[in-house]
């Protein structure tokens, strides 16, 4: 495994476990909110962050965390494994109200430098209809571009722990 896609609704964990596969077996960790998002929340142009994730996609090595289904096209066919992190919905929303809190004064490493922690009732939403409308889209892509693609489903903190375990340590 050299190049591993993790994907999940907002609060799922995706930042947090690219992390910690990123140091397990040593590869460069790329956060793509961090290259989608400007200071004040503005959105990259489409063509230069499909520009920028095609090249990130095209390296040979990396663990690379985020939704965006624009670029799935570039990232899933070049993925070994697609990790889906998917906590029930009110676990993913009580994680994303925590994280507004924890981070209310201090910048989160995986977004950009002027993008603090926020929380509206526009993401909430977005969190709560994940299921329902985002891991739909992200499934049937993923099984038209890379229908042999190893996935794995981290539903529960028990999952993750067990998944984690099964890899190299440093």
């Amino acid at each position: 495994m050299r190049r591993i896609l993790v994907v999940g609704s907002s609060g799922a964990g995706k930042s947090t476990l690219a992390r910690e596969v990123a140091r397990r077996l040593d590869l460069p960790l790329i956060h793509l909110d961090r290259h989608y998002w400007r200071p004040g929340w503005v959105a990259a142009d489409d063509a230069d962050f499909r520009a920028d994730v095609a090249a990130f996609a095209a390296r040979p090595a990396w663990v690379m965390d985020g939704n965006c289904g624009a670029t799935l096209d570039l990232r899933l066919p070049r993925a070994d494994l697609l990790v889906r992190c998917d906590p029930p919905r009110l676990r993913c929303l009580a994680r994303v109200l925590r994280r507004r809190w924890a981070h209310r004064a201090t910048p989160r490493a995986d977004l950009p430098e002027g993008c603090p922690e926020q929380v509206d009732l526009e993401f909430l939403r977005y969190v709560w209809r994940y299921p329902r409308h985002s891991r739909p889209r992200v499934l049937t892509t993923a099984a038209s571009l890379a229908p042999d693609l190893p996935v794995v489903r981290l539903r529960t903190p028990t999952d993750l722990r067990r998944w984690l375990a099964s890899l190299p340590t440093p």
